[in-house]
């Protein structure tokens, strides 16, 4: 075969190639490529700058819940909120106000872990506020129980007092402090 004529149908089977390459790439192949990527993504809805409020059987606000983002986790069914920020009122005038960076909701809100800057504060009746932070907390909305085992600070009007891991009954007020108890208290 001359060199002429080898020239010629080198060219016509690269594009002959280029052709069969063309036509085997279809726009479809890559739709279903990025539907297969959605279907495997863990979050299955999301919602940004989420308000929240739930009533009471007699029609008082039990709580009010704002976030920056929630998403749902399908797999796992937990729901991670970003800057959760609460009003838990109770039927009560007096609420929780319960505030972090992050949180993770159990499936059925049985269970609420607050991560990075948990800030949970309270004023009652006598206008006598009640902070307490600590870096992470487990929250059971239906015992109305929380507790860590992280550093704890409780600012109360009479005193400070810190210490490492904490169960507190938020019904009642009763608060039990695990250990390397520390206070600084001011007598009236």
């Amino acid at each position: 075969m001359s060199a002429r004529l080898r020239l010629p149908i080198i060219v016509l089977l690269a594009a002959l190639l280029a052709a069969v390459g063309y036509w085997n790439i279809r726009p479809e192949s890559f739709m279903d490529h990025q539907a297969a990527t959605d279907a495997e993504s863990p979050v299955d809805f999301y919602a940004t700058k989420v308000n929240t409020r739930q009533f009471q059987e007699d029609g008082q606000v039990h709580y009010d819940m704002t976030a920056e983002r929630l998403d749902h986790m399908k797999a796992s069914d937990i729901t991670e909120l970003s800057k959760p920020d609460l009003q838990l009122y109770r039927g009560t005038a007096y609420p929780w106000h319960v505030q972090s960076e992050r949180a993770e909701v159990a499936p059925k809100g049985k269970q609420v872990e607050l991560i990075d800057a948990v800030r949970i504060a309270r004023t009652d009746a006598k206008d006598r506020p009640v902070v307490i932070t600590s870096s992470r907390m487990t929250v059971f909305p239906d015992e109305q129980y929380a507790q860590t085992a992280q550093a704890v600070r409780i600012e109360a009007a009479n005193g400070v007092t810190t210490a490492q891991g904490m169960k507190a009954y938020l019904n009642d007020g009763r608060v039990f402090l695990q250990s390397n108890v520390r206070g600084q208290h001011e007598v009236r």
